[in-house]
């Protein structure tokens, strides 16, 4: 498939433009995205209830003034709790669309959550963006999920999230098969596989052999200055950053 100009040409705000100011993934940080030009980064998953919302940890705790996973939530009380403090709240996925489908393209990633299969999630994404003029694609650390997107929605660009970083057993669903999850993850084992249309790779493990042989587009997480950027150029085509404004060529 051809992939979405955005992914290699727009910079992508991470969990859209964030600050002190407009918390991650709050509706004022992808307006700021949005009024910036930039392509917008955010995350998926689902509530108790199955509801899908826009939240990245797995519990409530950092983000908010409750405490709790996520998925002990209903959707409605979600979307009750205050982000960072402020006056934002957490977004149901269907008012995420609403506020920037045709506004600006977006890279969705869902997170992992054990108990929930590919079929499942993949189902209820393409659900709740229907026919919403959203240019976007989808990525996640969970190869089940890239592969079912890819086979449900075989026109959008679906890729592979990988980290050279050291992970714990909690970083991969606390699994009793962790370690080769951990593995997995490092090596992008499961590429051959999954068959993504793109890889993103965290910024401070480039250069990395598997991406450098990946013979498709590469993006680099999470760059958080010019500097960074500048170094990862060599390696990547395009970056997910937070904490500075690239400019847009």
């Amino acid at each position: 498939m051809q992939l979405p100009e955005f992914l290699t040409k727009i910079p992508i705000a991470h969990r859209g433009l964030h600050d002190r100011t407009h918390p991650e993934n709050s509706l004022s940080a992808f307006r700021e995205a949005i009024g910036c030009g930039y392509a917008i980064e955010t995350d998926v998953r689902f509530s108790k209830d199955g509801k899908l919302v826009v939240f990245h940890d797995d519990t409530v705790d950092r983000m908010t003034d409750a405490s709790g996973r996520v998925e002990a939530f209903t959707a409605a009380d979600l979307c009750s709790l205050r982000l960072d403090g402020s006056g934002e709240r957490i977004l149901p996925f269907e008012a995420f669309v609403e506020e920037v489908a045709g506004r600006a393209p977006v890279l969705i990633e869902i997170k992992n959550m054990p108990a929930v299969q590919g079929k499942d999630v993949a189902l209820a994404l393409r659900r709740a963006i229907g026919g919403a003029p959203l240019a976007y694609a989808v990525q996640s650390f969970q190869p089940k999920y890239v592969k079912a997107y890819k086979t449900l929605c075989p026109d959008i660009a679906c890729g592979v999230l990988g980290s050279g970083e050291r992970l714990t057993k909690a970083d991969v669903g606390n699994s009793p098969f962790w370690r080769i999850r951990a593995r997995v993850i490092r090596n992008m084992s499961l590429n051959a596989l999954v068959k993504p249309d793109f890889v993103s790779y965290r910024a401070c493990d480039l250069p990395f052999d598997r991406v450098t042989k990946f013979k498709g587009a590469v993006l680099a997480w999470t760059v958080r200055s010019e500097e960074e950027a500048a170094r990862v150029k060599a390696y990547a085509d395009n970056i997910i950053f937070e904490g500075f404004r690239p400019a847009i060529v």
